[in-house]
């Protein structure tokens, strides 16, 4: 069957980690970080009866932890993206800003679809 997406990709491209097929888009958390934060959060959902404040404040601290990681996710993706696109001549290098482009496309539909 005809993959649209991916016979418009650089064949340079990885197709995923370790060089899988990639079945989705990536995360944009590491998977050990939202498994710490998704621990905490479950901790403090578990223990609201006996400490409600206690726990109150470990699910604050969860979501902060997770909305930091996030941030700094999104301005490494940025730092990589730019870093691929900004120094190169648009007449010769389409193919790259087009990557470039679907990968700005992407990354932000997923935030307002969050």
């Amino acid at each position: 069957m005809y993959d649209q997406t991916r016979a418009q990709q650089p064949a340079d491209r990885p197709s995923g980690r370790a060089g899988r097929p990639a079945t989705g888009p990536e995360p944009l958390l590491p998977s050990d970080g939202r498994d710490e934060i998704a621990r905490r959060l479950g901790h403090a959902v578990n223990t609201f009866a006996d400490s409600p404040r206690e726990s109150l404040e470990e699910a604050e601290g969860a979501f902060d932890e997770a909305t930091d990681q996030l941030v700094n996710a999104l301005a490494e993706r940025r730092r990589l993206l730019r870093e691929g696109w900004a120094g190169l001549d648009p007449e010769t290098q389409s193919a790259e800003l087009r990557f470039a482009l679907r990968e700005y496309r992407e990354l932000t539909g997923r935030l307002l679809r969050a």
